[in-house]
């Protein structure tokens, strides 16, 4: 579907042609399913969370503004992702499945018997490499053990009550931030393997170009000449998607 037909689209189904919209929920199936699949086994049944999704794409479409130089489906991740988080709080605390909740019990008998032991925390990495299994597991497993903060919930400070969101709000353009930031994820997630990880490793651990190849088994030159490819099409596919001020991308994209 070309870009022209896309605008009709939207203008039909923002005007009250719900043919129009279900095409367009329809045609974003693949985008809504993505986005649902986050929530996999945290006690919510998928086509339930599908719904709710398709309730966020709807709004996005509704507040979607067809001069913005950002395609829908960037500009509907925040909304599906905020209406699904939102569903999931007002139900209550996140549900944990029970193959993390036995992951959690070998997680807290590591860390009593290392503190025992040590007379200190132990790390994600120690607690991974005694597991055998990814760090990440471990982290999402202690992250399911935290409560769930809402944004307006007061805190205490020494000039009285404050609500949490005073205190994370930055002043910025929040909106573009997190619609930019999206965008480069997607960006990466579309990378090969290998690409992948060198960017990863470069801009998020910040390793060496050295060191990277070292990792990958390749040489220093084969490290640059690869990421000066990779960031060149990064960067212009960003100045092509990216909610930007003006001719250029915002200072929070710029350092990739």
């Amino acid at each position: 579907m070309d870009q022209n037909s896309i605008v009709h689209n939207i203008i039909e189904a923002q005007n009250g042609n719900e043919e129009e919209m279900a095409n367009l929920v329809k045609c974003n199936n693949g985008l809504i399913w993505s986005i649902v699949k986050r929530f996999k086994d945290r006690g919510h049944e998928l086509e339930d969370l599908y719904q709710i999704g398709c309730i966020g794409f709807i709004k996005s479409i509704k507040r979607f503004d067809i001069h913005y130089e950002v395609k829908l489906s960037t500009y509907a991740v925040p909304y599906i992702l905020g209406e699904i988080k939102r569903f999931i709080r007002d139900d209550g605390q996140i549900k944990v499945s029970r193959s993390t909740k036995e992951l959690i019990i070998k997680i807290k008998v590591i860390q009593k018997q290392y503190l025992d032991k040590k007379g200190k925390e132990i790390s994600i990495i120690d607690i991974a490499k005694e597991l055998k299994i990814d760090k990440e597991e471990i982290a999402f497993a202690l992250a399911s053990t935290r409560p769930i903060e809402s944004i307006n919930e007061e805190i205490y400070e020494e000039n009285g009550k404050a609500k949490l969101i005073d205190q994370i709000s930055s002043g910025k353009d929040e909106e573009t931030t997190i619609v930019n930031n999206l965008v480069l994820k997607n960006l990466i997630n579309a990378l090969n393997e290998r690409e992948r990880k060198i960017i990863l490793l470069r801009y998020f651990k910040e390793q060496t170009q050295s060191q990277v190849a070292k990792i990958l088994g390749v040489t220093q030159v084969q490290v640059s000449r690869i990421e000066k490819r990779i960031l060149g099409e990064m960067r212009g596919k960003m100045e092509k998607d990216c909610i930007c001020r003006g001719e250029h991308c915002s200072s929070e994209t710029r350092g990739i």
